[in-house]
């Protein structure tokens, strides 16, 4: 059955979610304005790549091994493991444009060199990397869709899974957490058996935050909340 398609060749991708929230302050359309063209991994949108050409990955960070980061949110993660790990090169999705302004003014303030930012869906990133080019992973917090009828909505469907399989290279680390159990559940249910071994080798595994971590604003309105955070990591096989 053929996927329908947009009169631009994109395919029909339903996109679940908030492009912008509140208003942006003075220093966040500066932001936008002056630095995102700059950090662009190159041409990922329909418009601009509409014969999906792979973007070239060794221009954009030479022979670093290249990390990607699935919704940042307001970036803390993100410019921590960039800053962390001179060695690598890291690739954010975020289609919320006010998280995007909030990372843009994170960078600015760590001078860190190492990051690339698509400000859209990362399904139109998976277009356009190259098949086994990223060594690991990282969906951090993502939206739970807590409803029933929407856990189709949430990353860890076969929708996600099958292309960010294709884009990791074999061995490849792939990092997940939330503080929903029943996502939990379903992480554990639908991961496996899209082509990866979850890590865990003991109950605590899955509770105990990774020794690179960095508390995010979300796990830190989790544990107000009185939410308790899994971290769940795994292996392309």
């Amino acid at each position: 059955m053929t996927q329908d398609r947009h009169s631009s060749g994109a395919p029909w991708r339903n996109f679940y979610g908030r492009f912008r929230g509140k208003t942006l302050r003075p220093s966040q359309e500066i932001y936008l304005e002056e630095d995102l063209g700059k950090l662009s991994p190159g041409p990922v949108g329909w418009d601009e790549n509409p014969d999906r050409e792979p973007i070239d990955l060794k221009k954009l960070f030479g022979d670093m091994d290249v990390w990607l980061e699935i919704g940042f949110g307001g970036g803390e993660h993100m410019v921590h493991q960039a800053v962390s790990n001179p060695q690598a090169g890291i690739i954010g999705c975020e289609p919320f444009i006010n998280g995007v302004a909030m990372l843009l003014g994170k960078i600015r303030e760590s001078r860190a060199q190492n990051i690339a930012v698509y400000p859209g869906d990362v399904r139109n990133m998976f277009d356009v990397l190259p098949a086994e080019s990223i060594s690991r992973a990282f969906l951090l917090y993502p939206d739970p869709w807590p409803k029933k009828r929407h856990h189709r909505r949430r990353f860890v469907t076969p929708e996600y899974l099958k292309p960010l399989h294709n884009v990791l290279k074999n061995g490849a680390i792939f990092r997940v957490a939330t503080d929903i159990p029943d996502y939990v559940r379903q992480t554990l249910e639908e991961v496996p058996g899209h082509g990866f071994e979850w890590l865990a080798e003991r109950p605590a595994d899955w509770r105990e935050p990774w020794s690179d971590w960095i508390s995010t604003r979300y796990e830190q309105k989790a544990l107000r909340e009185g939410r308790v955070p899994h971290y769940l990591t795994f292996r392309k096989v």
